[in-house]
């Protein structure tokens, strides 16, 4: 069996959403650069919402189950 080692666990995370983060914030500038979302819609308002709520939220789920796999 192999050893659970940082490199094993939490680099991937970091990985993921490290690299992952830079492409999505990335695009979130490109859409706001390009004036496709209007801020001052409440439709749009709530979409910008749902975008960075489902990052941090798949972002701390996954942590959270990683740290949890590791200590039980």
């Amino acid at each position: 069996m192999h050893e659970l080692t940082f490199f094993r666990t939490w680099l991937p995370v970091i990985y993921l959403y490290g690299v992952g983060g830079i492409i999505f914030f990335s695009g979130m500038v490109v859409i706001f650069k390009a004036k496709t979302i209007k801020r001052e819609r409440q439709r749009h308002q709530r979409w910008i919402k749902i975008l960075y709520f489902g990052f941090f939220y798949y972002l701390l789920l996954h942590v959270f189950l990683t740290y949890a796999a590791l200590n039980f």
